[in-house]
């Protein structure tokens, strides 16, 4: 098998030495994909659909075609740091896209397949979007709404043609694979992630070229674990920073080749098929993907090439880990960071595994458990995660949330950026998620916001008021569950708690909707009239 000596060997010594290298200038599509290019032969993905459809692409392909694209944006007037959003699922062009915006020094705004014609609208008026690259049915969702959105000059749509929309495989083919990749500095702005909080509406999270481009050499160094010749399987949406994070930037960065299954459902026996079919090396999926697959019969299946498995997005529970190692021989290594990060810490393939901990700190990360002081905590005592910023910022933080200077201020504390969330450090040093610090529900690897859900959900004229937290599930880990003061005349049901879930597929992105509704009188508040959530969580988890 290849690839057996992992990239970090020696885990202190590498974290102790360990230092970043900025250049002044840097360009993820110059400096990364075209030095892979170099080798005309260097296969770069290997994407099949639910059709048997197989398409090889090597970083020579990948880099004319973003050269086409990026001619073809700057003719549709797209400039140096204007904003394109990319709203695509995991068709070729995606890939395209993100490195062709690199190339050309436009802000990448990608987005998950499951917005709504408001989201959209949303997102392009908050970003100041001046292009739109989408498939036709959110084509057609953003045309809904395209009058509202004033700053979007252009719309370029894949897979066929469409009234006032240029027709991406027409156009890129049409233009000239000659362009000179953009001088960009590595303080420049690279991409921004809309990213839920508890209260509002997402806020943006922007990347700088060095933040995301070079701050995830660690994340697929020492955590993928990934060499050239590996071929690795992010098994993710490309609208979360999960897909930026082990989709492009991660397995690029160290030459892998990426396997990309493209398909509109998860199937766990056709995951399971692919994984013993291809030669996939390495994996990265959320735990709620690893929990569907344990509940097959993974006897039947071998998978000759594994070798390394990763989850991230919530702490995954011992036994799955225990099941995945009998049937695969590999032990599934969680990871942990977010949106606004690169990896802060993780079980890295040279320490010892600690089933239920997200390992130890990423080498340039000073990753530390505080108290409201700023004081580092002790073995074993509950604080606030948190990241070292002065004297040193490290590389793989975001610049700020974008337009908003008040957000950006509250989440630093003295020398400390807060992450939200909560843990404690063994005595050797690892690390163990508790949770959030806030009310933001994290399931199924997606981010969910109470505010949003609520707002949905108080559109609805049965509902009179809400509160929405975050509830046990054995598969997803947390599920979104709904409390409901209803509107005078309306009864409880059940038809009409399945009226509210159907309502707010339709009126915010589906993932969103509550998986559990319960009809209550009253809602605990504090004596300012604000909801205590807390106090309801705390009560689904059984902690009150």
């Amino acid at each position: 098998m290849m690839g057996k000596t992992p990239n970090m060997t020696d885990y202190q010594k590498e974290y102790d030495e360990f230092k970043w290298e900025v250049p002044e200038y840097f360009n993820f599509a110059g400096d990364v994909i075209d030095k892979w290019a170099q080798d005309p032969e260097k296969l770069a993905m290997l994407w099949v659909d639910d059709d048997g459809n197989e398409v090889r692409k090597t970083f020579a392909q990948l880099s004319a075609a973003s050269k086409k694209l990026a001619n073809l944006l700057t003719s549709l007037g797209v400039g140096q740091g204007d904003v394109v959003m990319v709203v695509l699922p995991r068709n070729i062009e995606w890939w395209e896209v993100f490195t062709a915006c690199i190339r050309m020094g436009a802000l990448l705004a990608p987005g998950t397949t499951q917005l709504t014609s408001k989201d959209l609208q949303f997102r392009a008026n908050k970003a100041e979007a001046s292009c739109i690259i989408t498939n036709p049915e959110l084509a057609e969702k953003f045309d809904k709404v395209a009058e509202e959105c004033p700053t979007v000059k252009s719309k370029i749509i894949i897979t066929e043609p469409r009234e006032d929309w240029t027709f991406y495989t027409e156009a890129v083919e049409a233009a000239s694979d000659q362009f000179e990749t953009a001088k960009t500095k590595s303080s420049d702005n690279c991409l921004v992630y809309f990213t839920s909080g508890t209260v509002g509406f997402p806020k943006m999270a922007l990347h700088t070229h060095a933040s995301y481009p070079i701050g995830h050499q660690v994340t697929g160094k020492y955590w993928l674990d990934l060499k050239p010749e590996d071929m690795h399987w992010n098994v993710s949406d490309t609208g979360w920073a999960k897909a930026a994070w082990s989709s492009y930037f991660g397995p690029w960065n160290m030459g892998a080749a990426q396997f990309i299954h493209h398909t509109d459902r998860f199937d766990p026996i056709k995951t399971l098929e692919l994984l013993a079919q291809y030669p996939i090396t390495t994996m990265c999926g959320a735990p709620t993907i690893y929990r569907m697959l344990v509940l097959q019969d993974l006897g039947q299946f071998k998978f000759p090439t594994l070798r390394h498995c990763v989850g991230a997005g919530e702490p995954l529970n011992p036994e799955i880990i225990e099941v995945w190692k009998k049937a695969t021989g590999c032990v599934i290594r969680d990871g942990y960071g977010q949106t606004e990060t690169v990896l802060l810490a993780g079980s890295f393939p040279c320490i010892e595994p600690r089933f239920g901990s997200m390992g130890r700190p990423t080498p340039g990360i000073e990753l530390k458990v505080i108290d409201e002081d700023c004081n580092e905590l002790p073995p074993n005592t509950e604080g606030d995660i948190a990241i070292k910023v002065k004297p040193n910022r490290p590389v793989g933080l975001f610049k700020e949330y974008w337009k908003e200077p008040d957000r950006t201020a509250s989440v630093y504390r003295g020398d400390y950026y807060l992450t939200g969330d909560r843990a404690y450090v063994d005595e050797d040093g690892y690390f163990w998620f508790v949770g959030r610090a806030d009310d933001v529900i994290l399931t199924s690897g997606y981010r969910i916001g109470p505010f949003e859900v609520e707002s949905a959900l108080i559109e609805h004229p049965a509902v009179a008021e809400s509160a929405v937290v975050s509830s046990p599930d054995e598969t997803r880990g947390e599920v979104v569950k709904a409390f409901v003061i209803l509107a005078g005349g309306f009864t409880a049901s059940d038809e009409l708690a399945k009226e509210l879930q159907e309502h707010v597929k339709n009126v915010t992105a589906p993932y969103k909707y509550p998986r559990k509704i319960e009809f209550v009188d009253v809602l605990p508040k504090t004596v300012s009239g604000k909801i205590r959530r807390v106090q309801l969580r705390n009560q689904e988890w059984g902690k009150e």
